[in-house]
């Protein structure tokens, strides 16, 4: 089946080779439009999804992934119209040279051909991956969870339904069957087949798919992001920071799941931090000072395992310690975190520079929430996934990380001696 839907895909995004940068924009569009105009009917198709992880007890968290509303349904399509407009990432000269013999080089940046996605959960990355393949000129084998399978053939059907209004074949768009499982291992052993796999999702489905796959793959990542808050911090500025990083959407991978504390701001800031985050509801798991100033204020707390520091959450929960200086929070995100965003709040920009250089992560942000490592926030349009890995594509990963390169070389009869 893999093989069939890959071929099938491959032969259709020959009209994607053929068709120019207006043509790619013009699909884009007319994909937002027909996703605005058939709201009601994607609504209806995620109310079944939504229904059946009901009845199947899925967690708050995959729950919130999985919804659709009407504001979300026009901000996947909104998002299309904002990849539509950005500069296309085709036939870019990277580099142009001439050789002392006459020969002359270029590198053009050129599509993946076929790549494939394995995704969990949320519809929205059905469109994201969708509109960023077609616009960088890739076909796309869409995999999602069986837990948004109306919803996500829905959504298919509505794409492809706005391609055939186009130059572009519909069939450039595959969705990949998810309910039965041998699907996926499939798409992962179909090297020759599929140029590219892109796993999203949750840790387990991630290193499933690096470790199994015969397919080249990008590693998206975990998001274990640590808020550490410097000696030489404005509290005015951490506290909202850490709220915001922790609760504004606790279940995607960019929300903070530790804050570590300069144990100089620990008797003035923590007391603080503490209450703001038991207040919004936030479980914590605390080390051994935190404890004591926990006590002080009378809020509950749970003592840290190992295994604490180490978990993303994906929900209302949050680790805390204090930590004696900038090294000592350094080297605790290198040992528990998933180099995906680690953030600090100082004023010295003297802190801030060596923390840079001390953190290996895709995203360091200097007093700002961890909330802001997104394709559409980095203005991006949407994005693909958020690369943990050092290799080709690092961070939120847009149009220009889903193009590979060619070396063209012009000769006049040259060879070689």
């Amino acid at each position: 089946m893999i093989a069939e839907l890959a071929d099938t895909a491959r032969l259709a995004a020959r009209t994607l080779v053929a068709a120019s940068s207006a043509d790619r924009i013009e699909a884009l569009q007319r994909i937002a439009q027909e996703i605005e105009s058939s709201e009601v009917e994607i609504l209806a198709a995620n109310a079944e999804d939504m229904k059946r992880a009901e009845a199947d007890g899925m967690n708050e968290s995959l729950k919130d992934r999985l919804l659709l509303t009407a504001a979300r349904v026009h901000g996947i399509a909104d998002g299309a119209r904002q990849v539509s407009a950005l500069p296309d990432p085709l036939n870019r000269v990277l580099r142009e040279s001439t050789l002392p013999n006459g020969l002359k080089l270029k590198q053009l940046t050129v599509p993946f051909g076929v790549v494939g996605m394995v995704y969990e959960a949320r519809p929205n990355v059905t469109v994201d991956a969708a509109v960023i393949l077609l616009m960088s000129g890739n076909a796309a084998l869409l995999r999602g969870s069986a837990s948004a399978a109306a919803s996500n053939a829905v959504l298919v059907d509505v794409m492809r339904r706005a391609l055939a209004k186009t130059n572009i074949s519909p069939d450039v768009l595959q969705l990949v069957p998810s309910t039965d499982r041998s699907t996926v291992q499939a798409l992962l052993h179909a090297r020759g087949k599929v140029d590219l796999v892109i796993p999203r999702g949750s840790a387990a489905l991630i290193r499933t798919v690096v470790d199994d796959s015969t397919v080249p793959t990008i590693e998206t990542g975990a998001g274990v992001c640590h808020v550490y808050v410097d000696s030489q911090a404005d509290v005015a500025k951490a506290l909202p920071i850490l709220i915001n990083a922790k609760t504004h959407r606790p279940s995607v991978c960019n929300a903070a799941e530790t804050l570590l504390v300069h144990h100089d701001l620990a008797e003035s800031f923590m007391p603080v931090a503490l209450r703001a985050l038991h207040d919004a509801g936030v479980a914590l798991n605390v080390d051994a000072a935190t404890a004591e100033i926990a006590a002080k204020i009378g809020i509950a707390v749970n003592r840290a395992t190992e295994e604490n520091w180490s978990t993303e959450y994906n929900a209302l929960e949050m680790n805390v310690a204090v930590v004696s200086n900038l090294l000592a929070a350094a080297n605790h995100i290198a040992k528990y975190g998933t180099k995906h965003t680690e953030a600090i709040i100082t004023e010295s920009d003297v802190t801030a520079s060596q923390f840079i250089s001390l953190i290996d992560a895709a995203a360091i942000m200097i007093n700002a929430s961890t909330r802001f490592t997104d394709g559409e926030q980095m203005g991006f349009g949407a994005e693909i996934g958020i690369s943990n890995q050092k290799l080709h594509a690092r961070g939120p990963m847009g149009l220009e990380a889903m193009t590979t390169t060619t070396w063209i070389v012009s000769g006049n009869g040259q060879i070689r001696a």
